[in-house]
């Protein structure tokens, strides 16, 4: 039986990461809101209640990357040296994507799926004023490269 690295003697903890030598790390995560009609046809005429929804979506993913420690209870707090968060509006729905990079001793697989989930529930605060039949789902990790795991790619 594997060790259980959250916890020690049956209480959750932070794992020490402190003996780990810093390296290059990245992640990317996907996302999707899926799309009733009436809420597809208001993103193309630009008619959404509240605004533009890939503009804040975009933001508030940003925001929740740098956040994630505050966010997911074992995480470790990770000075990132990039982010960028991409949505597409594709027939299936929009497509969320987060690419988020640090140097450190700890990947930020975390810090991407966060960054897709927060933005993909902006999209439907964002949206809901069309239709309460918007669905966020595929959130996953796409990629990730750097550490001792090595790297990552999802088969699609």
């Amino acid at each position: 039986m594997s060790r259980l690295t959250h916890f020690s003697a049956g209480e959750p903890r932070m794992v020490d990461v402190s003996e780990k030598a810093p390296t290059a790390r990245s992640a990317m995560a996907e996302a999707w809101v899926r799309l009733p009609p009436e809420s597809r046809a208001a993103l193309a005429a630009g008619t959404t209640p509240k605004g533009d929804p890939l503009t804040v979506a975009r933001l508030a993913g940003l925001a929740a990357a740098k956040r994630t420690a505050d966010l997911i209870t074992l995480c470790h707090p990770l000075p990132l040296t990039g982010a960028s968060v991409e949505l597409e509006v594709l027939e299936e729905g929009i497509r969320i994507r987060a690419t988020v990079k640090t140097t450190g001793p700890t990947g930020v697989e975390m810090e991407a799926l966060t960054a897709v989930s927060v933005a993909a529930l902006n999209v439907y605060d964002m949206l809901k004023a069309t239709s309460k039949d918007l669905v966020i789902d595929g959130v996953c990790l796409l990629s990730k490269s750097g550490g001792k795991s090595g790297d990552y790619r999802r088969d699609t």
